[in-house]
Formats: C-alpha cells, structure tokens, sequence
C-alpha cells in the first residue's frame, strides 16, 4: 500500500508541473495579445476598457502561477519526507528481520543433529554444518538441490516427505543417509512444516537422528550379556577343569584348545570394547567441532536473508518505475488531445480556481496526511507478516530439534524452548517463560557460571550438567550466542543433549573390561592349572602307554612260547589225558591274548589314537565270510543261522571293513556264546541315504539267555556283564560290548540293545557309509595258498633263545629252510654271504634293533628281499611304521602259524606248475596252467557262489584295467598307469597267478615313477596283456562250470 500511496503523491506532482507550464504558456499569449491591443486600438474609445480586462486577466494568470508554484513545492517538500520516512522504517524492517534471521540460523546451527529446511518443490533452501558432515557435500551445492538424492531410498524419502506436507509432521521414520564417499548412516527422520501469518505452508523443518550409537548401545548391550554368560561359563569350565584333574588324561588336547579359544575371545571381546569407547569418543568430538562453526554459519545465513530482501526491493522498484511509465504515456497522450479545451476552460475558470484554493490546500494537507497514516499502517503490517514468518520459522526449528532446546536473554531468562525442554523438567511452557535458566539444574551456580561463559566466550561446548526433573537428566551443554546485524548479543541459543544412556553404556563398558580382564585372569589361571592338569595326564598317559608296551611285550614274549609249543605238541602222538591237559593250556593262553587285545583296543579308542580307513568294498562278501567263521561252533550247538540282507544296499560301498568285522565278531561271538538253543539272525538293512552317504542298520539276535533290564544301561560299560555268574559260567572279560559301542560311536555311529531276560537279545547298530562306483579291491592280507614249498630259505633275526627254538621248529614243520641269528648286526653279515627268500625280523634286539637293520638292508644293500617284523609291542608299533623303514609285513606275537604261513607265502609266491601229460605218439607236452583255484577254494571253503562272485568281480575289472594301462602309455599319464598296475596286482594272488606276472606288474609301476626307463613300459604292457587275456580264458570257462555245478 505505502508503494501506492507514494505512486499517487508522484502523479500529483507531474499534474502540478504540467500545470505550471500551462500557465506559463497562457501568460505568455496573453502578454503578446496585450501588446498587438495596444498597437491596434491605442486611437479607439475602448481601448481603455479593453486595456483594463486584460490586466485584470494577468493578474489571475499570475496569482495562479504562484499558486501552482506553491503546490509544487508543498509536493516536494512532501515527498522528500515521506522518502526519508520510508528509508528509516525499511532500515527498521530490515534490522528486525536481520535480528530474526540471526535467530533463526543460530537455532538451526544449534541443532547437534543434521538439519534441512525444504521449500514446496522439494529443494533444499538451507541447512547446518552437521548435514554438509554427514553428507560431504558443500553448503553451495546442497542449496538448490533434491532432498531425495542423499537417502539410498529416493522414492521412501520422497513418500516421507510428502507424508510431511499432507500431515503436517513425521516421527521417527528410519531412513539411510548416503556420504559421497559411500559410508551409510541409519537415521531417525523426523519433519514438520513452517508457515506464513495466514496458514500457508512455506517449507518443512526436518532433523535426522544418527541411531548408529542407539545400534551399537543395543549390540553392546547384547555383547556384554554374552560376555557375561561367556564369563560364567569360563568361570565354570575353569571350576570343572579342577575338579576333572582326573578325566584329563585322555581330554587333555580338547580342554587346552578350549582354555585358548577362551582367552582369544576374552581378548577379542575386550578389544571391541575399547574399539567401541574409542567410536563414542570420536562422536563427542564430532559434536565439538559443529558447535564451533556456529558463528560463520549464522554469518553467512544473515548474509544470504540481506541479499535476498535487497533483490526483492529492486524488483518492485522496477515494477513500480515500469508502472508509472505507462501511466505517463497515457496521461501525456490524454493531456495533448485535451490541452486545447482545458486552456479555454482554465480561462473561463480562473476566477473559481482563485476561491478554491484555500479549500484545495487544505484537503491536500489532509489527504497527506491520511496518506501518510495509511503507508505507516501498511508498513507496519507488513513488518509484523514478516516477523511472523520468521517467528514460525524459529518455532519449527525449535520444535524439530530432538534434543531439549532453549533460547535466553542476556539477562539469564528463558525467551523460548522446545517441547522436550518442557518434557525433561516436566513444566509447563508458560512457566518457563521469562523464568530463570539455572533454576531448572541441580548445580544453579554451576549453571550460571556456564550461561554466564557462553555470553563471554561467545559459545561453549560439551559441558556437563544436570536437569532436575522428576528424574534426574545428565546432559551435555552446548550454547552459541546470536547477535543483530550491528554485532550486538540479542541471546544464547543452548541445545543439552541427553548422555544418560551413554553414561550407562560407559558405566557398562568399564564393568564389562573389568569383568572381562577378571574373566581372562580367571581363564589364564585355568589354562595354567590345565597345562599343569595337561602334563600330569600326559605323564599319566604316556606311563599307561609304557605300562601297556611292557605288559604287552612281557606277557606275548612267553606266551608266545608256551601257545607256540602247545601247539606243536599237540601234532605229536599223545593219550587222551595229555591232550585234554594240552588243550587246557592252550584254550587259557588263548583267552589271555584275547584279554590283552582287548584291553590295548579300548586304550586306543579312549586315546583317540584308532584310526579308520576309507577303503571300497564288498558288503555281502564281507558278511558271509564273517559269517562261515562261526559254522563250525553253530553246528555243534546244534543252533540255526539266519541272515536276511536288504537287497537296496549297493555292491559296493566306502567304509573300514576291518573294524566291522570286528564289531560284527563280538556281537556273533557273544550270540553263539550265550545261546544254547534256537536260532541267531543277522540283518542288515537300509536305514536311509542321500546323494553321498547311506546308514545300515546291522542287527544280531538271538534267542539266548537275555539280559536284565536294571543291567540294560551299563551293558556297554568296561568289565559288565549280564550277571555276575556270566564270566563263571560263559568266560570273557566283559570288554567285548564296550569296545563295539566306542568302535561304532568313534564312526558316529549309534548302537542300541534290547533284551527280554530268558528270551533273548537283539544287538543293533547303525554306521553311516559312503557311496562310490569303484570296484572293491580284493583283499590278499591273509592267503591260504598251498602251493609247492620246496626250497624256502628263511632268516629269522630274534635274540631270545626260546623264541628263535619255536620258530625254528615251527618253519621246519612248514617244510622251510630256515637260519636263526640273534640281532640285526649279525642278521646283515648272514645276508652278505647267503641268499634267503624271506627275513622275519623281530624288533627290539642289543646291538642294531629291528628298524634299523631294515634301513640298512633297504638303503646300503639296496636289496628288496621281502622283511616281515615280528613284534610282542603292539601298542606302538603298526604297519605303517613297519612300512615307513621298508618292511613289508608285520606279525603280532604270540604268533600264529595258520597267519605266519600265509604271509611268508603271499609275501614269497612261489609259482605253481600243473604237467598235464597228453600221450600223442612217445612225445610228452608239458602245458602251463596261468591260474589255480586252490587258494580261492580254501579262502571261499568250496562255496561256489562266492567263488563265482569273485571270478566276476575279476573278469569285470581287468579288461578295463588293461585298457586305461594301454591308454595311459599312449598318452603318457605315468600318474594314471601307476594307479591302474597297482589296482590290478592284488587280484594276481586271489586267482593264483604266478608271482613272475606280478613281478611284471610291479615292474610297469616302478618304471612309470622312473621316467628314465619308460621306453620299456610298452613291451611289459603288452606281456601282461597276454597273460591277463590267457587268464581271463581259464577263469571264464572255470566260471561257466561253477555255474553248471551250482
């Protein structure tokens, strides 16, 4: 309005102007025509009265022209007042809204979270220091551009934003901030709207609360439980480790590996717990560093606000210069279509204008006046709009701040607050205005020296205080003054941040390190009891190892003699009593091996020292040969053997065939030992599989005496039995069932029993089994073979003198050649001077032991003469061991000549030739037979369908063995020609192939690991070639007739 008002005050003044030079204009002509009168009517009579109305006009001409010029300059004087009037009140407006402006950016630069203001497009028109951190991006470029673009979810951002317009307000919305850099920040968004003096909405006030340390307060709060319960457990391990001293002996490297894991995570626990004390302390530094640059912020805002009003008021400076521009033009063009009428008139109106001036001027002054009263008005009005915007552009930066907020005067009184002020000291906002800022802590001085700091200093940061509410709230200080556009303080802006929690977390943090290096102390003192608890065990264990050594090598030593010269004996002719005296002795020193086999099991397996193979292999074949072990005694028991297998279950499958027997052979054992009439039956059946992997239930059962139910549980412990008459009445140790459960829980298998007393037991077990296509390989470690022994020579090294009698006597019942010596030493030096097919060597010996004679022999001689160990210390020696120094077999003592037989002959194989005569005229033919079946016959006991069974198998597997060999040369694959000789030779033995064969196959595998002599490959496949296809002939037809027979 007062734009207007001074827009007519201007046309005034153009109208008087234009007046005046009118009246000049008139005056002028009149004064010409005064003249020319003069010239013309000087002689006339009228001249004199003509003379007189023409002065009396230019008397009225020249009182207007005065009267004009006093207007004009009435309308100058006016003007140029109003002007200066106008200048000091826009220098008032713009103090007062530089004051708000100030204001209004110290609230938004005291928010310690980040702060937005966003006009109706969505654009960003400002914001605190904190959101250029959190963002990266500078101030100028985050001015103008979308909210949208710094969240990971632009569209969320966008709904949330929207949800503010059309709701007013949004609380605690999660959303994720994106640093240039790519770091994520999750935030709590929180929104509400600022607007102009009538209602309309002119942007939104949005906070983000940074809920990363609410996060990592949850996660520490959870990380402390766990370390507590984690504390108790070690507290608890650490109580069980001094009390389990005992059970050490055979946990030992368990317990110490879980002693180190504990201290590891104590370490690492308390580790994260400084990492996290570290994070909180960078967070109040962070918070440090924005409340310091406050000052350059409110700086630059107040800068930006003057610019934008200073381009405002150019604007309608230019829109009011344009305006009156045109108005000119019309009026000028009005003025020159009407000059010509108004002059006449003016004239004709001289006389009234000369009445009406004293009325003019003074509604002129009035109406300058009231025009002045009416631009005041305006002016005010539109000074209080605009301080009402910025009032309620304030009040929601106040209120968006999430933390309590007050402003204050100089004087120490609250000016404004926020509704979390009024929540944490629990006053109304009333009461809190104009009232005494220290009033509201627990240390009024304190506050007053801190309120009075920030006036001083300008600002203060992180002060810790305390609000008194109904509870009672640590906060930290934070305050910035904020000045007028002349520097002069107006008040003090302070945001507290509550640090309750944080205290609580610091509080929690400092008992969980303490708790934690109690904790690792406590664990280190367990592992120091543990290591000590370790070596006594280990000393246990290592005098349980020597014991079972001693006692192993001590017993078998003379066991070994007297089981030996029973046996012997008993070959010879003896009555009837000497027998039965004979067989007693022999039957006890069996039971006593048995005894002492079964005691070094379970020590393995309670050591962890038993060790599983992964070997392919014939279920079936392997259960009825387990089986046809225990004809004989069920025959005589007159009982009924019943095996039922699951049809489901492959040919083939992975898995220690070795221990299974064992299993299998004490659960019959026991079957037929406690069952005098009925039936034993054995199923096997398919308890489940997947794509790799099966598990077979085995089940033994029989119809024997039963076991009673209050013995169920401990069936399986060491030395139980059925009852306490059992070992009387039946014998056995009661270790049998004890070494199955750990056998079949050390393959994480399960075993179970049920049983009715007097009606029988059923014995079941569950081992798990992998899948292969492979073929079983055939196994040769016992051989039966009788064959021709002529001309055997035999070494045997063993130092004590009524072992190397047995053994003598013994090899020449065999029909051997045999030389005794007493060490390895004395062993070699027989070597030098003669030859022999085989050396038994026993292992410990004066002089050189066993190990080391066969180093020798290995590695100086260089001779590959087949070396078998002869060992009572079964403990610690095994066939690897043997193996590792070049042995190639190894037999446990006391020995027994059924095994001692087999090996000497599987570990010689002498060739066996069959003469056939055929009488063609006087010539004799002598054809050469490539198999004997005598082995297979006695191995299988003549059952021709096992016997067929294991013809196929080799039929099946050779071609293509001879083939991938064949393949392998042509390709050089030395890897794989290696593999396939290796695989093939067992079955040489089984189908009695002569040794000479196998030598050739032994031969292709050492030439492919020499590829100096791979040039000889080729041939030597092709010999064995030949022979394996002559073989194949012979056992193909030997097939066909089992077949026929069976």
């Amino acid at each position: 309005m007062k734009y207007i008002l001074e827009k007519k005050i201007t046309f005034l003044y153009y109208i008087a102007i234009t007046l005046l030079l009118v009246l000049f204009l008139v005056f002028y002509l009149n004064t010409e025509k005064l003249k020319a009168s003069v010239d013309g009517i000087a002689q006339t009579q009228q001249s004199e009265i003509v003379f007189e109305n023409i002065i009396f006009n230019s008397d009225i001409l020249l009182n207007l022209l005065v009267l004009v010029t006093i207007v004009i300059i009435a309308l100058v004087v006016i003007i140029t007042r109003n002007q200066k009037i106008r200048n000091k009140e826009f220098k008032e407006i713009s103090a007062s809204q530089k004051a708000l402006s100030q204001y209004s950016l110290s609230l938004i630069e005291a928010s310690l979270d980040p702060l937005v203001t966003i006009n109706n497009q969505g654009k960003i028109t400002d914001m605190n220091e904190a959101t250029v951190n959190i963002t990266g991006i500078d101030r100028d470029k985050l001015v103008g551009s979308d909210f949208f673009d710094y969240f990971t979810e632009p569209q969320k951002a966008r709904e949330v934003y929207q949800n503010v317009f059309s709701k007013g307000f949004v609380v605690d919305l999660p959303l994720t901030i994106r640093h240039k850099d790519g770091k994520l920040t999750d935030v709590l968004f929180n929104g509400s709207v600022y607007k102009d003096d009538v209602g309309n909405v002119l942007g939104v006030v949005i906070v983000a609360r940074d809920i990363a340390e609410q996060k990592w307060a949850v996660d520490l709060r959870n990380a402390n439980k766990e370390l507590a319960f984690q504390n108790e457990e070690k507290e608890n391990r650490a109580a069980e480790l001094i009390i389990a001293n005992k059970e050490l002996a055979f946990q030992n490297d368990e317990k110490e590996s879980r002693a180190a894991e504990l201290v590891i995570a104590n370490k690492e626990l308390a580790f994260q717990n400084d990492e996290k004390e570290s994070r909180a302390a960078e967070l109040v530094i962070a918070n440090k560093e924005l409340a310091f640059q406050n000052d350059e912020k409110e700086s630059r805002a107040a800068e930006l606000v003057i610019a934008n009003k200073e381009l405002a008021f150019q604007n309608d400076e230019k829109e009011s210069r344009a305006a009156e521009l045109v108005i000119a033009n019309v009026e000028l063009a009005y003025q020159n279509r009407v000059k010509e009428k108004r002059a006449a008139e003016l004239i004709i109106a001289n006389k009234e204008l000369a009445f009406q001036n004293d009325e003019k001027e003074k509604r002129a002054a009035e109406l300058i006046i009231a025009n002045k009263e009416l631009a005041f008005q305006n002016d005010e009005k539109e000074k209080r709009a605009a301080e009402l915007i910025i009032a309620n552009y304030a009040r929601s930066i106040i209120e968006a701040s999430l933390d309590p907020l007050i402003t204050i005067s100089p004087e120490g009184k609250i000016t404004d607050m926020n509704e979390a002020f009024s929540k944490i000291t629990e006053t109304p906002r009333q009461e809190l205005i104009d009232s005494d800022f220290f009033d509201y802590f627990t240390e009024h001085e304190k506050a007053r020296d801190v309120y009075q700091e920030v006036f001083a200093n300008g600002f203060v940061t992180d002060y810790p205080l305390t609000i008194n509410g109904a509870q009672r709230t640590d906060v930290l200080f934070n305050g910035s003054v904020y000045k007028d556009d002349k520097g002069n303080v107006l008040g003090a802006v302070v945001v507290a941040r509550d640090i309750t929690e944080q205290k609580i977390i610091q509080k929690e943090i400092l008992e969980a390190k303490i708790f934690a290096e109690e904790a690792t102390l406590i664990a280190e003192e367990a592992k120091t009891k543990a290591e000590e608890a370790t070596k006594i065990a280990e000393d246990s264990v290592r005098s349980k190892q020597q014991f079972l050594s001693n006692m192993s090598h001590e017993i078998r030593t003379p066991m070994n003699a007297i089981i030996g010269f029973t046996k012997v004996v008993l070959k010879t002719d003896l009555s009837a009593k000497q027998k039965q005296y004979l067989t007693a002795i022999k039957m006890s020193g069996d039971a006593l091996i048995v005894l002492i086999n079964d005691i070094l099991d379970l020590a393995k397996v309670d050591a962890g020292k038993m060790s599983f193979e992964q070997t392919p292999f014939k279920l079936s074949l392997s259960i009825s040969a387990m089986l046809h072990l225990f004809e004989t005694k069920i025959k005589e028991k007159n009982l009924e053997l019943v095996t039922v297998y699951d049809k489901n279950i492959p040919e083939v499958l992975i898995g220690d065939s070795v221990r299974l027997h064992q299993i299998i052979l004490n659960l019959v054992s026991n079957a037929v030992k406690f069952t005098s009439k009925g039936k034993i039956t054995v199923s096997i059946k398919l308890l489940s599989e997947t794509k790799d992997e099966m598990n077979i239930q085995f089940s033994i059962a029989d119809t024997g005496i039963g076991i009673k139910e209050d013995k169920m549980d401990s069936i399986f412990e060491n030395f139980q039995q059925a009852t306490s008459e059992t070992s009387r009445i039946y014998g056995g140790t009661g270790l049998g069932l004890a070494i199955v459960k750990q056998l079949v829980d050390a393959q994480n298998g399960s075993v179970e029993v049920k049983s009715v007393l007097n009606e029988g037991s059923d014995f079941s077990f569950v081992l798990p089994f992998r899948k292969t296509n492979a073929e079983a390989v055939l196994d040769v470690e016992i051989l039966e073979l009788q064959r021709e022994t002529k001309d055997i020579k035999i070494l045997v090294v063993e130092d004590m003198e009524l072992n190397q009698l047995l053994m003598k006597t013994l090899l020449d019942d065999f029909g051997f050649e045999c030389d005794i010596t007493a060490n390895g030493k004395l062993a070699i030096e027989k070597l030098e001077t003669k030859t022999y097919d085989i050396i038994l060597m026993d292992l410990q010996m004066p002089e050189m032991n066993g190990f080391e004679a066969t180093e020798y022999i290995r590695n100086v001689m260089h001779s590959d003469i087949p070396i078998m160990a002869l060992t009572a210390d079964v403990t610690t020696v095994d066939l690897a061991k043997c193996k590792a120094v070049g042995m190639n077999d190894y037999l446990s003592k006391p020995v027994d000549e059924r095994l001692l037989y087999s090996k000497i002959i599987g570990l010689i194989k002498k060739p066996v030739v069959i003469i056939e005569h055929e009488m063609k005229g006087k010539m004799t033919i002598e054809k050469v037979k490539y198999v004997d079946l005598q082995y297979l016959t006695k191995l299988t006991k003549a059952n021709p369908v096992l016997m067929s069974e294991m013809i196929d198998v080799y039929l099946k597997q050779t071609p293509p063995l001879i083939t991938s060999m064949k393949e392998s040369v042509l390709s050089e694959d030395w890897t794989a020609l290696r593999a396939a000789a290796h695989k093939m030779m067992p079955s040489f033995a089984i189908m009695g192939l002569s040794p000479d064969h196998k030598e050739i196959a032994m031969k292709i595998q050492g030439y492919a690991a020499d590829l100096e002599l791979s040039g000889e490959i080729n041939e030597l496949v092709l010999q064995l070639e030949s022979v394996c296809n002559n073989a194949y002939e012979e056992l193909h037809l030997e097939l066909k007739n089992l077949k026929t027979t069976n």
